[in-house]
């Protein structure tokens, strides 16, 4: 039935969501296409995230590694990357979770297209005593290069697969915040000639936490100047461009929340 799909590794790196990690693992488990490995790494937790994972150790397409201290996200996906084999790598957020269908349309659509690296749309929804609440599905853009994704930063990390070839020995940052950001602008970056191709359908679905590290809209403001600064080299006007088209963006797809 798979014959024409090829094979996807996918990365969840964790720490402490051991509330949600449950419905991101059973997310893939429940994937109509079956041709995947899934990489756990977790972070040191110091919730019931480990005893959540225990009971998917007897599973032999989940891979879990156990940190012994705290490195943070970038760490666990550069992990999973190195310990994966798979032409096409995924992640998924240990408080997201993806749409049945997400892999098996998304990796047909990449190869129909000969697209080496692909996003779609996201619905976002925050829980409120228990209850889900929906806050809309966003509407992206259809492809982005380097140059548009640095005024536009809306590739959710949890909706994206990309070819292995194109890493290039490009790693996640050891950053405070935005590591994810700057890992897709260094992949755009080096493979000069890629962009990135939207498939035309929502996939997954992007819990909004009240205590989120990406919440701290001051901050990441700082952080995206400086780092915009350092890794992407912009000058004084093209930053400036950045952070407001960024923030506008943001705004359209998430309002204040």
């Amino acid at each position: 039935m798979y014959k024409n799909l090829s094979k996807v590794d996918v990365i969840i790196p964790n720490f402490n969501k051991g509330k949600y990690l449950d419905q991101a693992i059973k997310s893939v488990l429940k994937q109509n296409f079956k041709n995947w490995i899934l990489y756990i790494i977790d972070d040191n937790s110091t919730d019931d995230s480990k005893e959540i994972l225990n009971n998917y150790k007897k599973i032999k397409k989940i891979k879990i590694f156990f940190l012994n201290k705290n490195k943070g996200p970038g760490f666990c996906r550069n992990y999973g990357i190195t310990k994966s084999k798979s032409p096409y790598i995924a992640f998924l957020d240990s408080d997201d979770f993806w749409k049945k269908d997400k892999l098996k349309t998304q990796i047909n659509f990449m190869k129909k297209k000969n697209y080496l690296f692909s996003y779609t749309d996201y619905e976002t929804f925050t829980d409120k005593n228990g209850k889900k609440i929906f806050l809309g599905i966003t509407n992206l853009v259809n492809s982005l290069n380097f140059f548009q994704f640095i005024q536009n930063s809306s590739i959710n990390t949890s909706t994206m697969i990309i070819d292995r070839k194109i890493i290039n020995k490009v790693k996640f940052k050891n950053l405070k915040k935005l590591e994810d950001y700057i890992f897709k602008c260094e992949i755009l970056k080096k493979n000069k000639k890629l962009s990135a191709y939207k498939l035309p359908k929502s996939t997954a679905f992007y819990r909004i936490l009240s205590n989120a590290r990406s919440n701290s809209k001051l901050k990441n403001i700082s952080y995206l100047w400086n780092y915009n600064k350092r890794f992407n080299k912009l000058n004084f006007i093209d930053n400036c461009k950045s952070l407001i088209m960024i923030s506008f963006n943001s705004l359209k797809k998430y309002g204040f929340k």
